[in-house]
């Protein structure tokens, strides 16, 4: 590689990231000297902007709108990436570090550390196997908050949306995986369930009805946002905790520190306690 060690986080809008001081905490603490900067990419220039990357450029970590752009530039991609269709990490050429078997050394590799982010997350929150779950909204998120789902044991979901047809291929994505998913629509009725996960972006307000129909069952709520906190959906939450998603944030940014380092999710990082606490400090202002 020539120059400095460069990597960045791309979306459109972007500034709101926390992702260079999560990272930024990360790599002085693992003695790295690497950059990691906040660029603005719009969808319709993702192509022409990651062709025009020289080999300083060691990895990029991607949010919306480009989980999907990421997934079809990525000439491998890992188990979580291919069932979600969204690549939230990319680890690129120029990274001197051995892939994972049967990735290419000369093309962009895929990842999805938001479903890792998310277990690990309710595992914070002595959340540890699910029976059913109910899913709100069914954005690219949504996908990864289905096959977390999964991974932690539920048999039975439902997404709650707007237009069924954009639920069409998270029903289909839980036949995948052998679990069994309804679509309910916005104002419900909304049965109890084991867990309620809101993947609506931060910021999102929905009608007063439909709000107080989500939350009536109670139980745990965990909400992929984090700003501005509470969310409207978790304000209204009065019969259960409600989980905000700076764990989601944290964690799935410590398995993007373990694939740029690395270049594999599994490989833990050196001392990957001390890592994910300064990571933590740097996220939560500490």
């Amino acid at each position: 590689m020539t120059g400095s060690t460069r990597l960045a986080v791309w979306g459109d809008p972007i500034a709101h990231s926390r992702s260079p001081q999560l990272h930024g905490a990360a790599y002085a603490r693992l003695g790295l000297d690497w950059t990691f900067e906040r660029v603005r990419v719009p969808a319709d220039a993702f192509d022409h902007t990651l062709a025009s990357l020289d080999d300083s450029w060691r990895g990029l970590a991607v949010t919306m709108p480009l989980k999907e752009h990421a997934w079809a530039a990525s000439g491998w991609r890992d188990r979580r990436a291919e069932l979600t269709g969204a690549v939230n990490t990319l680890l690129l050429p120029g990274a001197d570090v051995a892939r994972p078997h049967g990735a290419p050394s000369d093309a962009p590799i895929g990842f999805n550390t938001d479903v890792g982010g998310i277990v690990a997350a309710l595992g914070d929150a002595s959340i540890a196997a699910l029976g059913s779950v109910r899913i709100v909204g069914a954005g690219a998120t949504s996908a990864s908050a289905l096959v977390a789902a999964a991974e932690l044991g539920a048999r039975t979901g439902s997404i709650v949306s707007r237009r069924p047809e954009r639920a069409a291929s998270l029903v289909a994505l839980g036949e995948r995986m052998g679990l069994a998913v309804t679509v309910e629509p916005f104002g419900g009725p909304h049965p109890a369930v084991d867990l309620t996960i809101s993947a609506l972006p931060g910021g999102a307000e929905l009608p007063e009805a439909h709000a107080e129909a989500i939350a009536m069952p109670g139980g745990p709520l965990f909400d992929v946002a984090y700003h501005p906190w509470p969310s409207h959906l978790a304000a209204r939450w009065t019969d259960g905790a409600a989980i905000p998603g700076h764990g989601m944030l944290l964690h799935q940014a410590v398995l993007q520190v373990r694939i740029f380092a690395t270049g594999s999710v599994e490989a833990p990082l050196p001392s990957e306690d001390e890592v994910r606490a300064e990571m933590r400090s740097a996220l939560m202002g500490d």
